[in-house]
């Protein structure tokens, strides 16, 4: 099965943790509480601001680029939601698309065996859910939805034009269906007042209703959802995001929207945004892009991609799973030079490239040969494909590797599509040769303008990278091979000479300073002028630009250009571009029963003695209250209130006539089953939990099992807070035998090694005018030059002065709660990530962990005592610093540099 890669869950958690906040405290102070740092506006009522666009419908966005698996995160979603928003696991969604190639593409994957979408809903539902179209609703019956008593879920896939529509009468979905009738028996005035009824219009436009039906509840579709609150799913969901496309969400009163893009719009609510470094790091995509441009014609660039897809083939025989790399070529128009028919006939002809017409599928508007072909299987034959505009929607296929577009990159509009394709790593999972973990892209340039601007532009504005990401991730193809195609086995990749290209909307007048003479060439355009700049982006070149052109507009366009040719800089220069080790950091270790083992948290609880009884039964903030008119169940301190109409919400009839403590036990046993703890314990626990809140707190059975998510939600963090006690117990137990790993002959026992292909950096990566020399990684995590009243960023200053001193080699800026691609160290309460990680020229390893004036608190005091035990044992072999912003009198650089020493070599 699929496992969910680290940032889908924590997009996962995101979205939990707002929903089950807004059944407490409400919507506004839900998004206060759970919104990301960077979102710094409130909750925005989509739709311009237009409060009346979805009221107070929950409606959040989770941003996640190209090839990061939307659908697949979705499906866990959907379950997730049910549970924290209708208490229900058995959930009615209804799952949008902007087009119907996409809509059957889903429902392929959520209905197909094997496929993890459908083996995530498997997870959740077993085979209880029904995945199907809008005109197969009619086969689900009444007795199988989960709010009428039925325990199957029921996903609805369907395209937003099905449902967005002024005149209700022209769209089937808001007709009357007599075959959905029985769904309507039995309804409460509550439930029949959020209903459409039958109108003179509906009666006029469907001539089997009559006079009598007026004003009767409409047996529609739409009245079907409306009638079970869904879930509702939103996949690329920057295509609607109209007035009209949210009032109609609103008249289907959803119980969530959750929308899912790469590119969402400024009024987007924004509950998680993961960048593509974190969908390389996770094997999801294929990362960098290797680019080589051709302006000697468009023949050569086709023979160059072909043999660059012969060679990965050769590589691919080495990998244990099946991986035959396909080469998609983009030709040009019927009226252009290197049309299909023109491709296909040099592609196989003898005085071409001699290719197998066998292995060449053509998929345009008129030649559909990649129709029912499953590229994917070792019997197919397909190694190339060639097409014009974009694949047809939905076409996905991981084997796709190299791009070979014949178009001009500035005007081709199809190629983000394609560039897509070759994005997305075979069986999400990392290869075993390097090459194969790239993607590849051959271009025909005739231009002057840098085809590597194109692509890093389509890469930010359709498919959800970032600017800085982008940048990094187009490599020139001399950076990375000194002779086409790949260099030979073991061989060094030479860092080749750096040249920027910088396009300028105007001509210069300013002559070139003596100094400058030697790295800056203009040339003329017919639109101004194009600068090459040899060798670094300096300061004094930066100063010549910006002095020769107007304020305004003029400066602000060569500022960009300079920011994006730095960027790209930087990524050609990056130690972990060139595939330079990064030292190993010995982790923290402890001596148990004999054997070393490093310090992690299911060790700390078994040192704890981890037991859910070493406390008397309790179940702190949970409280159930019952009146004639409302059932109110208190969830640390905040609190959910079920009122008569949410009657339909309490799945009373889910309880069985003669259900006991043991059925609810039973399912308790399933939602909190965590691995710290045996079944036969938590099952002897979680009984007497029952029994306490029965015997001791008065509840009834009926109101546990009528509040059982929230119960479940109450008992998981219960049983954390007493997990986390043993872990506080462990570690205080073991602190004094706390050891960095031993060295051994050819490196540490246990050591974390930062990777080069693997570094989850998040937004905002840094974009200042100081350039970072030594930074391991061609990008930055979470680094901001100034702060908002302009003055120098307190961790910046810190990161700069680590930057420039002259003993350090190179530097890693920590990202945060990502244990397997982050150093760490233990504390009584969680890992600890301290800020930057450094590699100095004699060989040791030096870790910073930066505090402000006002961040000194008593895990301050935690983190620097464990930092330096870690320094104490480990020989002489790692630095940690508590860098403060005022050490008497000492900066940050001063205080650098008094750990380091004087011994550099």
């Amino acid at each position: 099965m699929f496992a969910l890669k680290n940032y889908q869950e924590k997009a996962l958690a995101a979205l939990n943790s707002f929903f089950c906040k807004v059944r407490t405290v409400g919507l506004e102070a839900a998004w206060r509480a759970c919104a990301p740092l960077h979102e710094k506006n409130g909750y925005t009522r989509p739709a311009n601001y237009d409060s009346s666009a979805l009221g107070d419908v929950p409606a959040v966005c989770v941003r996640i680029p190209t090839g990061g698996g939307k659908t697949f995160l979705a499906a866990h979603a959907v379950a997730d939601a049910g549970k924290a928003l209708r208490d229900t696991a058995a959930p009615v969604a209804l799952w949008l698309v902007p087009s119907d190639a996409i809509r059957s593409q889903t429902l392929a994957a959520l209905t197909t065996q094997r496929n993890p979408c459908r083996e995530a809903l498997t997870q959740h539902f077993g085979e209880r859910v029904r995945v199907c179209a809008l005109d197969d609703l009619a086969t689900v019956g009444p007795q199988e939805v989960g709010s009428n008593g039925g325990n199957c879920a029921v996903i609805i896939v369907a395209t937003i034009q099905s449902f967005n529509v002024k005149d209700k009468t022209i769209r089937t979905v808001y007709s009357f269906d007599e075959s959905l009738a029985p769904h309507f028996h039995g309804l409460t005035p509550q439930q029949e007042t959020r209903l459409d009824r039958v109108t003179e219009a509906d009666i006029d436009a469907q001539r089997y209703l009559t006079g009598a039906d007026l004003g009767r509840v409409k047996a529609s579709l739409a009245n079907w959802l409306t009638l079970h609150q869904p879930i509702v799913v939103v996949d690329e969901a920057h295509n609607n995001r109209t007035g009209q496309a949210f009032h109609t969400l609103r008249n289907l009163h959803p119980a969530c929207v959750i929308e899912l893009t790469a590119t969402p719009m400024p009024d987007s609510n924004v509950i998680f945004h993961v960048g593509a470094q974190a969908l390389a790091s996770e094997d999801m995509i294929k990362l960098p892009i290797v680019l080589m441009e051709h302006n000697t014609g468009w023949k050569d660039a086709v023979r160059d991609a072909i043999l660059t897809r012969d060679r990965l083939e050769g590589l691919a025989a080495k990998e244990p799973e099946y991986i035959r790399p396909v080469l998609l070529f983009q030709a040009e128009g019927v009226n252009g030079e290197a049309n299909v028919e023109a491709l296909l006939a040099h592609l196989t002809s003898s005085d071409g490239e001699k290719l197998d017409r066998k292995q060449i599928a053509v998929a345009t508007g008129v030649q559909k040969e990649l129709d029912g072909i499953v590229l994917a299987e070792p019997i197919c034959a397909i190694r190339y494909v060639i097409t014009v505009k974009a694949l047809k929607e939905g076409w996905d296929c991981p084997f796709a590797y190299v791009l070979c577009s014949l178009q001009d990159m500035k005007s081709g509009k199809d190629v983000e599509q394609l560039l897509g394709r070759v994005l997305r790593m075979p069986y999400a999972r990392p290869r075993q040769q390097p090459e194969l973990g790239k993607a590849y892209a051959h271009v025909v340039s005739m231009t002057t303008a840098r085809a590597a601007d194109a692509l890093a532009d389509r890469l930010v504005n359709n498919m959800g990278f970032e600017r800085y990401e982008a940048q990094a991730a187009i490599v020139p193809a001399q950076t990375v091979i000194p002779s086409f195609p790949f260099p030979d086995e073991g061989g060094q990749r030479p860092l080749m000479p750096v040249e920027a290209v910088i396009p300028l909307p105007f001509t210069p007048m300013q002559p070139i300073p003596d100094a400058l003479q030697d790295s800056i060439e203009i040339r003329p355009t017919s639109t101004g002028a194009t600068v090459i700049v040899r060798g670094e982006l300096t300061g004094k070149v930066e100063d010549f630009l910006l002095a020769a052109c107007n304020p305004g507009k003029q400066q602000q366009a060569v500022q960009d250009a300079i920011g994006r040719e730095r960027a790209r800089q930087d990524a050609q220069q990056a130690p972990a571009t060139r595939g330079e080790p990064f030292a190993p950091l010995p982790q923290l270790c402890l001596l148990r029963d004999d054997h070393l083992q490093p310090v992690e948290r299911r060790v700390l609880a078994d040192l704890g003695d981890f037991d859910l009884f070493t406390e008397p039964v309790s179940l702190h903030g949970f409280a159930v209250r019952e009146s004639g008119t409302a059932f109110e169940i208190d969830v640390d301190g905040d609190k959910v209130v079920y009122g008569v109409a949410d009657s339909g919400q309490l799945h009373l009839n889910e309880v069985a006539p003669h259900a006991s403590e043991h059925d609810l036990v039973q399912w308790l046993d399933r939602e909190c089953r965590h691995v710290d703890n045996g079944q036969a314990a938590l099952v002897k626990w979680l009984l007497a939990v029952t029994y306490h809140l029965i015997a001791d707190r008065g509840f009834s059975l009926t109101a546990l099992v009528r509040g059982k998510y929230l119960l479940a939600g109450a008992i998981r963090r219960e049983i954390d807070r007493r997990r986390q006690l043993a872990v506080n117990h462990g570690f205080q137990k073991a602190l004094p035998g706390f050891t960095a790993s031993p060295m051994l002959a050819d490196g540490f026992r246990y050591a974390f090694i930062f990777q080069p292909n693997q570094y989850p950096a998040q937004p905002p990566f840094y974009s200042g005018r100081y350039r970072f020399r030594n930074h391991y990684y061609p990008i930055i995590h979470d680094l901001r030059e100034k702060r908002a009243d302009g003055t120098p960023a307190e961790e910046f200053v810190c990161a700069r002065a680590i930057d420039t001193h002259p003993a350090v080699k190179r530097w890693v800026r920590n990202v945060e709660r990502d244990e397997r691609f982050s150093f760490w160290l233990p504390t009584a309460t969680d890992y600890f990530y301290p800020d930057f990680v450094a590699e100095l020229k004699d060989g040791r390893v030096l870790v910073v962990e930066y505090k402000g004036k006002l961040q000194v608190h008593e895990d301050t005091r935690e983190k620097d005592q464990i930092g330096r035990q870690w320094e104490a044992s480990s020989g002489n072999r790692c630095l940690f610093l508590m860098a403060v912003a005022d050490d008497h009198g000492r900066d940050v650089a001063g205080q650098i540099a008094a750990k380091i020493g004087t011994n550099v070599e």
